[in-house]
């Protein structure tokens, strides 16, 4: 039998506090399968940790703030941090959405999910649901997101075209998706403006902006993701291909 996505995510949520860290389970069903998208025609950075820089250095240049103010997350809406590592985002997040929203702290690293979910339990907050993704699809229940956010971990994405469809399903209309990362190629852990740009297109993504943060911390580009019904066919998807990433990349 099948069961709404709705109420999959209400059991799911209910759960999520009296289950093990290893127990931690996707909130909705398989999206497309990653073997329907071409894979990125540029390098892929290694996951080599669960923070991208000193939380000190971030909370001086107020990145969760500015990242905030631009793209318009408010108290009630429901946001999920794609690639959620150490959570500090997660718990920054939780509470200016306050009760009446939620935060997915989504991530596909067993060791990160452990930790953060212990972090959720002992912090109280009653509003952050973890879950756990694959590395083409966040496995996020349909149409519930306000707004998403990828930190400094988009370059680290074996299937972009795969993560970035699968994604727009769980946005509501209108649904705002906001990428922080380094002006620098993948294999030095960022991703070029014009790299960005043209992936997120070709997954059917509208720009809405792309402006560089103060304090050193990156960019943040944000992108109004396309209804369902309006992705373009996987099949018909042409890797995007960067002279600035192959060029020093050799």
């Amino acid at each position: 039998m099948m069961r709404n996505p709705l109420s999959t995510l209400l059991i799911a949520a209910a759960l999520v506090g009296g289950v093990e860290a290893h127990e931690i389970q996707p909130m909705a069903p398989s999206g497309a399968a990653a073997d329907r998208f071409p894979k990125p025609d540029r390098p892929v950075a290694e996951i080599v940790s669960a923070q991208w820089a000193l939380e000190k250095k971030r909370d001086k240049a107020d990145e969760v703030g500015q990242v905030v103010a631009l793209m318009g997350i408010r108290e009630g809406q429901t946001v999920a941090d794609i690639g959620a590592g150490n959570g500090y985002y997660v718990f920054r997040l939780a509470k200016l959405v306050g009760p009446t929203g939620r935060i997915f702290a989504e991530d596909i690293t067993p060791d990160y999910l452990a930790d953060l979910d212990k972090k959720v339990r002992e912090s109280g907050q009653t509003n952050i649901t973890v879950a756990r993704g694959e590395a083409h699809d966040p496995r996020l229940p349909p149409a519930s997101l306000d707004a998403a956010v990828l930190v400094h971990m988009y370059h680290e994405i074996s299937q972009p075209y795969g993560l970035l469809h699968n994604l727009a399903a769980a946005m509501k209309p209108g649904g705002r998706v906001g990428i922080v990362d380094a002006e620098d190629i993948p294999s030095k852990h960022g991703t070029p403006p014009k790299l960005l740009r043209c992936e997120l297109a070709a997954a059917g993504y509208k720009e809405i902006s792309l402006k560089t943060l103060k304090g050193g911390v990156g960019y943040l580009g944000i992108f109004e993701a396309p209804a369902a019904e309006a992705r373009p066919d996987p099949a018909t998807i042409t890797p995007c291909k960067d002279e600035t990433t192959r060029k020093n990349s050799r």
